[in-house]
């Protein structure tokens, strides 16, 4: 286990960056480097877009670091922090009131000088921050909700596609035993998000999962064969939801039949536009309603969490592809076993309880930090949500 402020000698800097294990284990000076990137691809997202959308989402980037380093008294104490411990004066205090839904927000300079404030306090405090996990523990979460915000901005703003792929022949993986989720091994383990802990030995029946994530051209059968007409393929909320929602096909997508056309952005700063999706590239924008009626009319099932996790480990030399969207999974959002409460300050907590049902997206999509995309990341997002690039494969039943 690599220990804080250390990484792998034979990786030169730009490879650290986007090298998950090294940004786990990042100490003081791979973190000041990581954060300024996070910030400079922020930047550059919202110098192509400065819509409300852009600037609130920037703006949180900013106060995230700002409550829990630049005011938080006990930010040395990492996760073992008291939330509600008494704070420092903001450098902003119509922070709050800009990040309320509805209310105006301020001009794009202010929003940039308010980034730029924080960040520079920010890596003041990280230079005399000791090299240990609890002192670093919120710089490493700053980081992590940075590169969630750029991923949520460019889901916002439909920047990117994912890459177009021939089909596949499906894979096929013996019963085992499998360590399921982030081991905790000897501290420091650095930071491991609550819903990645800890790992756990399960068995794992044999099983035959699709190589790469269903293409359009599959989805397009579905829709084309009346698809969200037919009741017997949606599970019960499923077909509820449709009916509210009057869906036809996934989100942002104005023609499945024939073509997929669908709202696109053609470059940063251009406006939507409807374009015709190459149908080799995977489906996108799916809930997971949408994904588990499609499995139905296949014949098929979404994979099980180990199923996934193991395929995405032991797969890969075979042509299990995976990173491109994000990918629906069976179960609902729950935490593994010994994982404890969360810290303050955790993102993918679980909803409170009578909460509308959850479920969990696996692996990460094209507009992940590389740094974010590894086989045990886990998602959690109400069963409906299609905002993300978001898709899905499924396993023979």
């Amino acid at each position: 286990m690599t220990a804080a402020g250390s990484a792998p000698a034979s990786l030169p800097g730009a490879a650290v960056l986007d090298d998950p294990r090294a940004i786990r284990h990042a100490g003081r000076d791979l973190l000041s480097l990581a954060l300024i990137d996070a910030r400079n691809h922020l930047l550059l997202l919202m110098a192509a877009e400065e819509s409300a959308v852009a600037l609130r989402l920037a703006l949180q980037a900013g106060w995230y670091a700002e409550y829990w380093i630049c005011r938080h008294v006990q930010r040395q104490r990492g996760e073992a922090c008291d939330a509600s411990a008494p704070r420092l004066a903001g450098i902003e205090p119509r922070v709050d009131g800009w990040l309320a839904a509805g209310l105006e927000l301020p001009a794009p300079d202010a929003v940039r000088a308010y980034l730029a404030e924080t960040l520079e306090i920010t890596l003041d405090l990280l230079g005399t921050a000791a090299e240990d996990d609890d002192a670093l523990h919120h710089y490493r979460m700053a980081l992590l909700h940075e590169d969630r915000l750029c991923e949520s901005l460019a889901e916002a703003l439909q920047l990117g596609a994912p890459t177009a792929r021939a089909d596949r022949e499906p894979l096929w993986l013996p019963a085992q035993r499998m360590q399921l989720g982030t081991a905790a091994g000897a501290q420091p383990y650095g930071l491991v998000p609550h819903n990645e802990r800890w790992a756990h030995e399960v068995a794992v029946p044999e099983f035959e999962i699709d190589a790469q994530v269903v293409s359009w051209a599959r989805y397009a059968e579905f829709c084309e064969d009346r698809g969200y007409d037919r009741q017997e393929l949606w599970t019960a909320e499923g077909w509820q939801w449709l009916q509210q929602q009057g869906r036809r096909s996934p989100g942002h997508v104005e023609q499945v039949h024939g073509a997929v056309l669908a709202q696109r952005r053609a470059a940063p700063g251009q406006p939507l536009r409807l374009a015709r999706v190459p149908l080799a590239q995977p489906v996108m924008h799916v809930s997971r309603h949408e994904a588990q009626a499609w499995c139905r009319w296949a014949g098929r099932r979404l994979p099980t969490e180990p199923e996934w996790e193991l395929a995405a480990q032991a797969g890969e030399r075979r042509g299990f592809a995976w990173g491109e969207v994000f990918e629906w999974v069976s179960g609902s959002a729950r935490l593994w076993p010994g994982a404890g409460d969360a810290a303050p300050g955790a993102l993918d907590t679980l909803p409170a309880p009578g909460s509308e049902p959850w479920g969990v997206l696996r692996g990460g999509s094209f507009a992940t930090r590389r740094r974010r995309a590894y086989a045990q990341a886990r998602r959690f997002m109400p069963l409906q949500a299609d905002a993300a690039f978001c898709g899905f494969r499924s396993c023979a039943v």
